[in-house]
């Protein structure tokens, strides 16, 4: 039984952190989540973070889920609950824990630990599978479902929800529910009749999450790009864009087969390596198709060289680049926001790309479709720059709209008519004056049509040329075209908040955490505009954002503040107006890290400014 402490013990209802530890390869993972998502069927905020190495297993590994009523999904710092299952992280994971806090662990061996200001809640998990399983890889994965159990009537989580979880989970596998409502009982049993319950920290139902999904980024872009018209992807193995691949291809099983057929109406190759991935990928766009290939920041060095030849040759072309830590091979587990220049500059020479920047899964869906249609348009590469924090986690968010009405943007093409009202057909003439061009498909005319292009210097017609002259027209009308995409691309989110403020300029996954740290900061009397930057190239609203302001934060989780740069390098900004706060271990950013970092800037900024005016 749980004795009196001499300490406060932690209370609160819906709002705590609570942080799995088990070893990578045990199949925790899927048990720790059936929590999360029990939560979030409470209707309760939750934000859970997979926190694992980069081996097959063996590993520590770590799931931490954040619950807050407020709506709060960032990671907010410090631990509430620890279910410490691994023995290898036990120092680690008993520091941790908040003082009042609790600490639940296996006693089928018994430990002694060296903290008098947290409550120990010890249940034997294993030696209650040993006894209730025969199967030895059984017994190993129904310990983390035996824990979600304990954990139900400690907490108060609605039992009904976790046995339709594990019904849903299981409905292709009809044999394996009962062994895991068994398992769920054994921990869930055990603190009925040993323990005292429910603990301090609780769970009670709201209903705070109507039309709200939980979903992750990259499975969000897969299924936005099946939306957005692609019937093409090629890609090659890597964390952590590999599941959005394998989301696209999950989504166009079910969405892009002929009815009558049986056939499938999309592709999906997996390549040798990630030059061959952008090669058909711009191989397939060339033809006419709507392809894309799925990387992280590797990944884009490999590709630069073919990313220059969709740039000048003028082929569409869509990347996802779910960042990772760098670089060279760097922490491939962990987030940052770290290829920001290399996708705005990739390639040698003088070129510049579109960026997309989503902030959550709902903009990872409208974003993934909207870059295939900028990509027609614009008739060059546009890159979906994510990372692996949204792109691995679950997030709450808005549910995905689509309107069927919409018709897909395919941009300047020419049919056969077109180009029998044509004298010639110029590949590169810039006819309107945005640096666009017209283009045709393979095959549309057997003496107008498409052009082959080297890679090299071309005049109008598509004709190889080494005439200087001619090669610095063609760089210029694609800087036209790039201040037309200005016009195209999605823009700033921005919010005023009263006067005298300084500005935060946020993007990607940091808006969590910033959006937190504006209402921190409010209570200490400091106000702060806001500026979520959502692409590159930048348009008016942004430059007249930085005007308006003497001082602004730029969020980054990165060492070199690249967003703070790219920015100062496009619009010419002074240094001194763009100050960066930078993050970049790779966990995700926190609001407190913010906080702390503007309160300490604008405390010595107001004391210069008091100085001066006397």
């Amino acid at each position: 039984m749980l004795e009196p402490k001499s300490f406060q013990s932690i209370e609160s209802v819906n709002d705590f952190v609570i942080k799995f530890a088990n070893v990578n390869g045990t199949g925790s993972a899927s048990a720790n989540q059936m929590f999360a998502k029990a939560i979030f069927r409470m209707g309760i905020p939750v934000s859970p973070k997979n926190i694992f190495p980069s081996n097959i297993q063996g590993l520590p590994t770590w799931f931490e889920v954040r619950v807050s009523e407020k709506g709060y999904l960032g990671q907010r710092g410090g631990v509430d609950i620890a279910v410490a299952m691994n023995p290898q992280s036990y120092s680690k994971d008993i520091d941790e824990i908040s003082e009042g806090g609790y600490l639940l662990y296996d006693s089928t061996w018994k430990r002694n630990f060296n903290r008098s200001d947290i409550n120990i809640i010890e249940i034997p998990l294993t030696q209650l599978c040993v006894d209730s399983f025969k199967n030895p890889k059984q017994r190993a994965l129904f310990k983390n479902i035996a824990y979600v159990g304990a954990l139900s009537a400690l907490m108060e989580i609605e039992y009904e929800v976790l046995e339709t979880i594990i019904s849903e989970q299981f409905a292709n596998k009809p044999a394996l529910i009962e062994p895991n409502i068994k398992a769920l009982n054994l921990g869930r049993d055990y603190v009925l009749d040993n323990l005292d319950y429910p603990i301090g920290i609780k769970l009670s139902r709201r209903n705070l999450l109507e039309n709200k999904i939980l979903i992750s980024g990259n499975e969000a872009a897969g299924l936005g790009a099946v939306y957005g018209g692609a019937t093409f992807c090629s890609w090659y193995p890597i964390t952590p864009s590999t599941s959005l691949a394998e989301g696209y291809e999950k989504y166009a099983k079910k969405y892009r087969v002929d009815e009558r057929s049986g056939k499938n109406l999309y592709a999906s190759v997996q390549a040798e390596d990630e030059l061959a991935a952008v090669g058909m990928a711009i191989g397939a766009n060339w033809n006419g198709a709507r392809a894309f290939t799925a990387t992280s920041g590797p990944g884009i060095s490999l590709m630069s060289e073919f990313l220059g030849l969709a740039y000048f040759a003028e082929i569409p072309l869509v990347v996802f680049n779910v960042q990772r830590g760098g670089p060279s091979t760097g922490m491939p587990t962990r987030t940052q926001q770290s290829d920001v220049l290399a996708c705005a500059y990739a390639s040698h020479g003088d070129t510049k790309h579109v960026l997309l920047f989503p902030a959550d899964p709902k903009d990872c869906f409208d974003f993934s479709a909207k870059a295939f249609d900028l990509a027609d348009q614009l008739q060059t590469p546009v890159f979906v720059v994510s990372d692996l924090d949204m792109g691995m986690n679950d997030w709450v968010s808005e549910k995905f709209d689509w309107d069927d009405s919409i018709a897909y943007n395919r941009g300047k093409v020419l049919n056969y008519e077109d180009l029998e009202k044509l004298e010639s057909y110029g590949r590169y003439l810039d006819s309107d004056n945005d640096g666009i061009c017209y283009r045709t498909y393979p095959g549309t005319h057997p003496e107008k049509g498409a052009y082959f292009t080297r890679g090299t210097s071309h005049d109008e017609y598509a004709r190889y040329t080494e005439d200087g002259n001619v090669n610095a027209e063609t760089l210029m009308r694609l800087m036209r075209k790039f201040r037309t995409a200005s016009e195209l691309v999605p823009e700033p989110l921005i919010e005023i908040n009263g006067e005298d403020s300084c500005g935060i300029i946020f993007y990607g996954s940091s808006k969590p955490a910033v959006l937190e740290a504006k209402d921190i900061l409010k209570t200490k009397n400091i106000n702060v505009d806001l500026m979520q930057i959502r692409s590159f190239p930048f348009n008016l609203d942004v430059w007249e954002f930085i005007a308006n302001h003497d001082r602004i934060y730029v969020v980054e989780q990165n060492r070199d503040s690249q967003m703070r740069t790219l920015i100062m390098a496009e619009g010419g900004i002074s240094a001194e107006v763009l100050r960066p706060l930078v993050h970049f271990t790779g966990d995700p950013i926190e609001a407190a890290y913010i906080v702390n970092k503007v309160s300490e800037r604008e405390v010595n900024y107001k004391s210069h400014k008091n100085i001066k005016e006397r």
